[in-house]
C-alpha cells in the first residue's frame, strides 16, 4: 500500500504486539520534528551572564553608564557579574572596592537581587546579580 501511494512504511511502536507501523512521507516526518525541536529549544530561557568590569578609581559618570548597561541585560532576563579589579597597591585596600562595589550597586537599586555575594580572587572582587522577577 505504501509503495502504491509513493510513502514510506514507518514502525512507531516495535515493541507493541502486534507491532505498530504508519504510511507516511518519513522525510516530511523527520523535517516537522526538527523544526519542532528547534521552536521548543527557541521558548526555552537561556542563562546569560553578562559581565562589568569596574575598577576602584571608576569615575561616578562611569559608574552610571555601566550601571546603565546592566539595566539593558536585566531587560533581556541576563544575569550580571560584576568584576572589579585591583591594581598594584589597591589590593591592600579591600575596603575601597567594597565600597566601590556598594557605590554601583546604588544605581540599581531596587531592580536585582543578590546571588553571589562579594567574593575575592586573587586581584578580582566578583558579585552576581540578577534581576528582580
Amino acid at each position: 500500500m505504501a509503495q502504491n501511494e509513493g510513502l514510506d512504511l514507518v514502525e512507531i511502536a516495535p515493541k507493541a504486539v502486534p507491532p505498530v507501523c504508519k504510511i507516511m512521507d518519513f522525510g516530511k516526518y523527520i523535517y516537522r520534528q526538527q523544526k519542532l525541536e528547534q521552536k521548543q529549544k527557541n521558548k526555552n530561557p537561556k542563562n546569560e551572564i553578562k559581565g562589568l568590569r569596574l575598577g576602584v578609581a571608576t569615575s561616578p559618570h562611569d559608574l552610571e553608564i555601566k550601571a546603565n548597561q546592566a539595566k539593558k541585560f536585566f531587560a533581556k532576563g541576563a544575569k550580571v557579574k560584576i568584576t572589579l579589579v585591583l591594581h598594584g597597591r589597591e589590593v591592600s585596600r579591600k575596603e575601597l572596592a567594597k565600597a566601590k562595589i556598594a557605590e554601583f550597586l546604588k544605581y540599581l537599586e531596587g531592580l536585582y537581587e543578590v546571588e553571589q555575594h562579594i567574593v575575592h580572587q586573587g586581584r578580582f572582587l566578583n558579585m552576581m546579580i540578577k534581576p528582580i522577577k
